[in-house]
């Protein structure tokens, strides 16, 4: 039964970091010092029932940040505002925009955030704020869940629209005539949690933009754009980038900060031949069993959806309520339904909720309170998100605690070992590629419908009129008269593709256990082979539920309750074929190095049933769902041929298999990048090279740049994956280096580290 707070939850934080038994699992331990606030002035003549109504919110002078945010707009200028969580970047754009409308009621403002969960947050916000300065201001989220007769209400009146960048691309755009009040008095655009715009998503929502101020300068509206983000190395350049116009940086802080304790706790080994260290998830469990248990609002966040609710299943377990009363512990990630979602992020602003494991939905700006610890079970993939998961944790004077409990991922050790990567080195950069032809093209398809396209005019790249011709040959086009190119298809060109990596389509999750059917939660098209195929156990809250079948053309999968003592864990198989070669290095001495386009292909095939709290494998089952496939960029290193000519076939699969883990890792650091935007596979003989080769590609259709840039640093990933063999203490594989030996064979570590000295690795 869950404890009741004894003591604050700073008192609960001093006893947990003065247990002896804590002592040896910590890797690193640094105290952030608090910081006082730092105010401005007032801007002048900022409206006078604003600064009344922010007053009777108890905010008596604005943070510096906020003062430059606002004056910055006012002068016209876009902006992009980069602070931590929870440092009042809301009001940077807030302020400004209901100050324009408080002078003119006409005005109009687009707010586009990344998920629908985030837009429904900020809109309580904003009315709040308008509300208690008596603005009357009219406004609503426009997604999905907008009523029919609440959007036309909306496109009509609405002096603020709050949507996201999906609903943008296929809803509003398309339609522009519906919405020409919004965008004839069109004067701010907010982009909010701007770092989370890159890659494939963010190079679309960069073409968006583009068609955004298509559509704007067509109305004769040229609106100042306001950016806010957390953290990243680059954000004036990701900024600039989006909207294609330059932006003022402001990230000097003046908001508070309490005191801050950061653990990177590393599990002990568990095996030390083999170099196993025990589960992230039962060392998470342990640590937010003794915070929790003292009265610490924890949240933890996990990386996979399994993984979420495991540990929630774990922690509902030790922390049991009464009869009659509702859970403590909750769950929390994608695929639970918007009712749900809302239910806890109430209980966790009210205190309802004392521990919340999630998968990074959390991370976001969603206004869940002021917790008092964070867990990230396994290193997120970033530096960025590390911060963004610790940042949701601690008020703004309290103490608080966030730890980073490091899983045996040969990135996790590396972190373990190497700390100060973490403190010390600069957040990722945000990359996008808004020219990358297949999105481009896509977007250029969906503008042409939006508005003809005069064949002088660029749409991001100078070889616009080639592409228009193009399209016009597909039959998309006609070229008229006027010289420019009108929309001559049926198709609705923005409902054909989406924005996000995976498919527009979710599978939806159908509980048959009571007398009735219910929608139970839904899944991404992509993630539906490995979570909901037939025979896995789904969970929900906890609760488990067998898949009983998996209707793949009608998107359902239909599942009923059960209980057994066991989770399932599904495998990928995948394929890769080279299309084309657009570089390569000589290959005398150290091998070939090539850069192309590829199809990569995968397909679930197997699954694992693992047994709860010991984690081992009691079972296996196959799966037959569709293969999926996409062309995306690579590149490829081929040991030199006189090397593995040495090696038997299963010796040489092994240490190809390690090394490619390897790549993964370090290829990931010198990037600066998620190593799940990087997608590896080593192929003992590699259909297009004849020889064993280890692929790296961009994990996006299209790609991204990350092979082109990692091409450009071969010798530096081949040395940093030789240092990271070399220097992992294990015998055999472990892993935190190459894998297993009983994955990559006794000789796997020996030869992968043979075949990155003869690839130029020292």
């Amino acid at each position: 039964m869950l404890l009741d707070r004894p003591t604050s939850a700073e008192e609960a934080i001093a006893a947990f970091l003065a247990d002896p038994s804590l002592e040896p699992l910590v890797a690193a331990h640094r105290v952030l010092k608090p910081q006082p606030p730092r105010h401005a002035p007032w801007p002048d003549g900022l409206d006078p029932r604003l600064v009344a109504a922010l007053h009777g919110r108890g905010v008596e002078a604005l943070y510096t940040h906020q003062a430059r945010a606002v004056e910055a707009v006012r002068a016209g200028k876009n902006t992009c505002v980069v602070t931590p969580t929870a440092s009042g970047k809301t009001l940077c754009y807030n302020l400004p925009v209901l100050d324009a409308v408080a002078r003119d009621p006409t005005a109009r403002a687009l707010y586009l955030f990344p998920t629908k969960a985030l837009a429904a947050d900020q809109l309580v916000e904003l009315r709040s704020l308008a509300d208690a300065a008596e603005l009357g201001l009219k406004t609503h989220t426009y997604d999905g869940d907008t009523p029919p007769n609440v959007r036309s209400v909306v496109r009509a009146a609405g002096q603020v629209v709050i949507t996201n960048p999906d609903m943008l691309h296929a809803a509003i755009l398309p339609h522009h005539t519906k919405w020409f009040k919004l965008f004839e008095n069109l004067q701010f655009v907010v982009i909010d949690e701007l770092h989370t715009y890159r890659g494939l998503f963010g190079s679309h929502v960069a073409n968006v933009i583009r068609r955004l101020r298509r559509v704007c300068r067509h109305y004769g509206a040229d609106p100042v754009f306001i950016c806010a983000s957390a953290t990243i190395a680059n954000p004036a350049d990701l900024a600039e980038r989006l909207i294609e116009a330059p932006v003022e940086l402001i990230n000097d802080n003046g908001a508070p900060r309490g005191r801050k304790h950061i653990l990177v706790i590393n599990p002990p080994v568990a095996n030390e031949h083999l170099g196993i260290r025990s589960s992230s998830v039962l060392t998470a469990q342990r640590l937010a069993e003794r915070l929790i248990g003292g009265g610490v609002q924890t949240i933890a966040f996990a990386r996979s959806r399994t993984a979420v609710e495991v540990l929630t299943s774990y922690l509902r377990e030790t922390f049991a309520p009464l009869p009659g009363h509702p859970h403590t512990i909750r769950g929390y990630r994608g695929g639970y339904l918007p009712n749900e979602r809302r239910e806890i992020e109430r209980g966790l602003r009210d205190g309802r909720v004392r521990g919340v494991v999630a998968t990074n939905a959390l991370e976001l700006g969603i206004d869940i309170g002021g917790l008092d610890a964070s867990i990230s079970v396994g290193y997120p993939g970033t530096i960025a998100s590390t911060w963004q998961q610790m940042g949701r944790a601690g008020r703004r004077t309290s103490t608080s605690l966030s730890a980073l409990v490091c899983s045996s991922a040969p990135i996790d050790q590396f972190l373990a070992s190497h700390p100060e990567y973490l403190f010390e080195q600069s957040p990722e950069h945000g990359l996008v590629n808004p020219d990358n032809l297949h999105v481009l093209l896509n977007h250029l398809r969906a503008s042409s419908f939006e508005l003809p396209v005069p064949a002088a005019e660029r749409f991001g790249i100078a070889e616009t009129p080639t592409l228009l011709d193009v399209l016009e040959e597909d039959g998309y086009l006609r070229h008229a008269d006027d010289d420019r190119y009108y929309w001559s298809h049926e198709n609705f060109p923005a409902s054909t593709f989406s924005l996000r990596a995976g498919a527009p389509e979710n599978v939806v999750i159908v509980d048959t256990s009571g007398d009735r059917n219910r929608v139970l939660g839904e899944v991404d098209l992509f993630a539906a082979p490995l979570l909901v195929h037939e025979k896995a156990i789904y969970i929900h809250e906890g609760v488990q539920h067998h898949v009983d079948r998996l209707d793949w053309d009608e998107r359902k999968a239909y599942v009923t309750r059960t209980d057994v003592d066991y989770y399932t864990d599904a495998d990928l198989g995948i394929t890769l074929k080279v299309l084309e070669v657009f570089d390569e290095a000589d290959e005398p001495p150290a091998g070939k190095r090539q850069r192309g386009e590829v199809m990569v292909a995968w397909k679930v095939t197997m699954f694992k049933k693992i047994k709860y709290h010991t984690h081992e494998n009691v079972g296996w089952g196959s799966i037959n769902v569709p293969e999926q496939e996409m062309h995306t960029t690579a590149c490829w290193l081929v040991p030199p041929a006189e090397l593995v000519n040495r090696y038997d076939r299963d010796t040489l699969d092994g240490a190809l298999i390690g090394l490619a883990r390897v790549a993964r890792t370090t290829a990931s650091l010198l990037l600066m990048c998620d190593p799940r935007d990087i997608g590896v596979l080593a192929q003992v003989q590699a259909p297009f090279t004849g020889r064993p080769t280890v692929f790296l590609y961009d994990a996006v259709p299209g790609g991204v740049g990350l092979s082109e840039r990692l091409f450009g640093l071969t010798d530096e990933l081949v040395a940093a994956s030789a240092q990271l063999v070399t220097d992992c203490r294990c015998t055999e594989g472990c892993p935190s280096c190459v894998g297993p030996a009983t994955e990559v064979g006794s000789r796997g570590k020996r030869v992968a580290a043979e075949l990155l000295a003869g690839l130029g690795g020292g």
